[in-house]
């Protein structure tokens, strides 16, 4: 009996997503009596992996194989299954993302485990196997139980935190049998954007809405952004004129985000979108229509103008930054 996580990096370094995932399957592995087990699959140096155990993995399991340098759901999900099998784990956690949503269901099958997406905590019962989650858009609550042996849970972004708990992780090297028929997904070229904040990966984002009024207004939000070392994000209309790229449409249809900090700017708060920014810690909104639905799911409102607004709470921070 063991908790496997099956870990996430990103060009052989983990980032804080995977910490809290780690974090997350060790706290669980302590209310079990048992052990916390990370599987890192694809080119990671040893060094690096090392770090898993500061957040409760007693053991790595590493496969260093270049094949898993590019997402394969088939590949994948065949060596999480056999690293279960091998480890006897009941339980494996992932985290959140895309990769973990394309991942588990594979996992699931193959295993006939109980799966459930987006937990918010831990388990409140381990017999039965109960763990917490959203609903509803983040409107309710519900406590969903596992009765299969094994379990797989997928932890949501910014619910649990990163928690340091050093352990001396040993490092093991574990031959997955997978042959290269088994990778289906060709890979002929890759683009990545430099110099941004990942959304997904941010403390803190400054999002913009039609309230901005057209793309030469995003100025002050992008130097808000900076003053605060925010990630900028907008709504879907603002992204559909092409105001904004499409990679930082937050919302149900867009990137499902859970930072500290969400600033929105001119932003109404339609249903799709507050579904994909509910996650976030604190929620701060900029509109000058005093019935905004965004008010309704803030935390703190400022009803006027975000031209106006904006250019105010620029000077408040650099003020506040120089005194301290």
């Amino acid at each position: 009996m063991s908790v496997l996580i099956y870990t996430e990096n990103f060009d052989g370094k983990f980032k804080k997503t995977t910490f809290e995932t780690v974090s997350y399957g060790a706290e669980i592995a302590h209310q079990m009596g048992t052990t916390a087990i990370a599987l890192s699959l694809g080119s990671v140096a040893d060094n690096e992996l090392l770090t898993l155990g500061n957040y409760g993995a007693s053991k790595v399991l590493k496969v260093n194989d270049a094949r898993f340098s590019n997402l394969d759901n088939q590949a994948f999900a065949a060596v999480i299954a056999q690293a279960v099998e091998k480890e006897g784990a009941n339980v494996v956690i992932m985290s959140g993302s895309n990769i973990a949503k394309a991942v588990a269901p594979r996992v699931s099958v193959k295993l006939k485990a109980g799966l459930v997406f987006a937990v918010s905590g831990l388990p409140k019962n381990l017999s039965p196997f109960t763990v917490p989650k959203k609903v509803f858009h983040g409107k309710a609550f519900a406590d969903v139980v596992i009765k299969s042996p094994v379990k797989i849970i997928s932890l949501a972004q910014n619910s649990f935190g990163v928690k340091e708990n050093r352990q001396t992780a040993v490092i093991e090297a574990f031959d997955a049998k997978i042959d290269d028929a088994a990778f289906k997904t060709k890979v002929t070229s890759v683009e990545k954007s430099t110099g941004k904040i990942i959304l997904t990966d941010a403390e803190i984002i400054v999002s913009g809405g039609r309230g901005m009024k057209s793309a030469d207004n995003w100025k002050p939000l992008e130097e808000l952004a900076g003053i605060l070392g925010a990630a900028t994000a907008c709504s879907r209309p603002v992204s559909d004129e092409g105001w904004r790229p499409h990679s930082e449409h937050v919302g149900q249809t867009g990137k499902i985000i859970a930072p500290n900090l969400y600033i929105a700017c001119g932003i109404s708060g339609a249903i799709q979108h507050l579904a994909g920014v509910s996650s976030s810690k604190v929620i701060v909104a900029i509109n000058s229509d005093k019935e905004a639905p965004i008010f309704s799911a803030a935390d703190y409102g400022i009803i006027g103008d975000a031209q106006k607004v904006l250019p105010e709470l620029i000077g408040a921070f650099k003020k506040f930054k120089a005194e301290n």
